[in-house]
């Protein structure tokens, strides 16, 4: 499909609350057609609607080792989580920086697919971490907020 700007640190729209999708259609097909290309290209493993200047409760993310297992949460709500994992992460609308973030170390989310069929999600690890720094962009919250000590500048 194409490929979409990811919005950077400093744009306003990353800073809004998104709005829920109420129905599918080609317009919403074509933009997660095009996040997962645009998450692709830049070397991601989540995109979130906000990023690429859309305000809609609308990720993408795949964790996989090949890049070939992408998940699409639309309107996800995180309905459990549990224990906690500390460590580095870095945002494609942060570009060459990083730090340390505590979150959970696993969490249930409820979502729709592309059908708008509702389905659970169970994540640890790293899958468990891009799901909550991708709903928090959702939020119009960046990961830069969580940070513990000093953002790292990546070389």
């Amino acid at each position: 499909m194409a490929l979409r700007n990811i919005r950077v640190e400093g744009d306003s729209i990353l800073g809004k609350i998104s709005k829920p999708i109420t129905e599918m259609n080609e317009k919403t097909l074509t933009l997660i057609e095009d996040m997962l290309d645009t998450m692709y290209e830049a070397n991601g493993v989540g995109l979130a609607a906000p990023q690429v200047g859309i305000l809609k409760r609308l990720v993408v993310i795949d964790v996989s080792e090949e890049g070939d297992e992408p998940i699409i949460l639309i309107n996800p709500e995180i309905i459990d989580k549990d224990g906690s994992q500390t460590g580095e992460e870095g945002c494609l609308s942060v570009p060459g920086k990083s730090g340390v973030v505590t979150r959970a170390n696993y969490v249930k989310v409820r979502a729709f697919d592309e059908n708008m069929d509702v389905f659970e999600l169970e994540g640890n690890g790293l899958l468990a971490r891009a799901i909550q720094h991708e709903l928090d962009h959702l939020d119009g919250v960046l990961y830069t907020t969580k940070v513990e000590g000093e953002l790292t500048v990546n070389k």
